[in-house]
């Protein structure tokens, strides 16, 4: 009986457009589901924004090569629409770079819309010296760039995607590889993407609330000697030296 009380007094609802009201607790899963889902874009939106800036090209001189222009077509009614689409990087060659995309009916509209979308979004390399402090994997899609700190002289080994980037970004050794697409929109962005990722040591301190010396432990100590040794120095273990030092104040005394 009670169950055919309540698909009456749903039937009545829904005839008179109020439909079937949900339970509190369905509402408020409902709910948490939807701001669960509004942080994660949040957050998806925050991980693409990082280390993005807008800056004013006139206190920054800033240069923008072409990194691919295309001719598209689009099929309609009456035949086929052509327009050019171009990919440009902008950069200073030193420590900001930006990558754009713009659409027209004409060539110089489309890299004229491409530099101002590049300009709109400037990332700032974190270099050491003339390489990045440390080895990233940049994504976009289907498109993977692994981007690795070279030693001096070795210079940009990259494609032309990448390569346009690396160049305006400042980076002067630097070992790449792309994976994946093979699209230049794609490789640009992973790249792109791959910049973003960089952090120096100043920020990993500050991150981890930790000094220099603890971030990198015995690191430089090491590498110190190791390089005394391939020249020949005479290294001194640090147990070596302890027990020299005790025995020297025995003797003193």
């Amino acid at each position: 009986m009670e169950e055919n009380k309540q698909q009456e007094s749903n039937k009545q609802a829904l005839a008179s457009g109020g439909g079937v009201q949900p339970a509190p607790a369905q509402q408020q899963q409902g709910q948490q589901n939807q701001q669960h889902r509004s942080r994660k874009r949040q957050a998806r939106k925050d991980e693409r924004r990082r280390n993005t800036l807008v800056i004013d090209s006139n206190e920054v001189e800033l240069s923008e090569r072409v990194v691919k222009m295309a001719r598209v077509a689009k099929v309609v009614k009456g035949g086929r629409r052509f327009s050019f689409n171009a990919l440009t990087a902008i950069g200073d060659s030193d420590q900001y770079v930006g990558l754009g995309f713009g659409k027209a009916k004409e060539v110089p509209e489309a890299i004229r819309k491409s530099i101002e979308d590049g300009k709109k979004n400037v990332v700032k390399v974190k270099k050491q010296g003339n390489t990045i402090p440390h080895m990233v994997m940049g994504r976009y899609k289907s498109a993977k760039v692994m981007l690795k700190p070279a030693a001096p002289g070795t210079g940009i080994i990259a494609g032309a995607a990448v390569r346009a980037v690396i160049e305006l970004g400042g980076v002067k050794d630097i070992l790449t590889k792309a994976r994946g697409s093979s699209n230049s929109l794609n490789i640009a962005k992973a790249t792109i993407d791959g910049l973003r990722q960089l952090s120096s040591a100043s920020d990993a301190k500050k991150r981890r609330h930790l000094t220099l010396p603890e971030v990198f432990g015995d690191y430089s100590k090491n590498r110190r000697n190791e390089k005394r040794e391939v020249l020949g120095i005479k290294v001194a273990s640090s147990v070596a030296t302890k027990t020299e030092e005790a025995s020297s104040k025995e003797v003193v005394e």
